[in-house]
């Protein structure tokens, strides 16, 4: 019985074919179409703090050049309001002024969700957008 699943798994990878497949080193870049297009989810990932553009950048920043200025912006920009932003929904917790930091935290939320739409529908239609009040902290 241990023979046949030695046998199989042999077949599957033999000399020619490794045993797991997966994503090739070197992946093809992206189309121009392509690149716009995760340069503006870039954007609009800001509606759910920096992690969108993180993972964007850090996966396409290679690919696109569109993409890696776009993403490295958005990154820039939501890191700090989403740092603030969870900061002050631990800080919901205080017994007194718990609230206040509750609408803190809800009024961060609507600015980066104002200002990465704006921004997203601004790099759709292929233009870069920069950010008034951006700290860059990642070059």
């Amino acid at each position: 019985m241990a023979d046949d699943a030695r046998d199989r798994r042999d077949l599957q990878s033999g000399p020619d074919r490794p045993q797991y497949h997966g994503v090739p080193a070197n992946a093809l870049p992206l189309t121009a179409s392509e690149d716009r297009q995760w340069a503006t989810l870039s954007h609009f990932g800001g509606i759910l703090g920096c992690v969108p553009a993180l993972l964007i950048y850090l996966i396409f920043k290679d690919r696109g050049p569109f993409t890696a200025q776009e993403s490295k912006e958005a990154l820039n920009f939501t890191l700090p309001p989403t740092i603030a932003a969870v900061v002050a929904n631990l800080l919901v917790l205080l017994p007194v002024v718990g609230n206040i930091f509750a609408v803190l935290a809800t009024l961060i939320w609507i600015a980066l969700t104002c200002f990465s739409v704006s921004a997203g529908i601004h790099v759709n239609r292929g233009q870069p957008h920069r950010y008034p009040y951006n700290l860059r902290w990642i070059k």
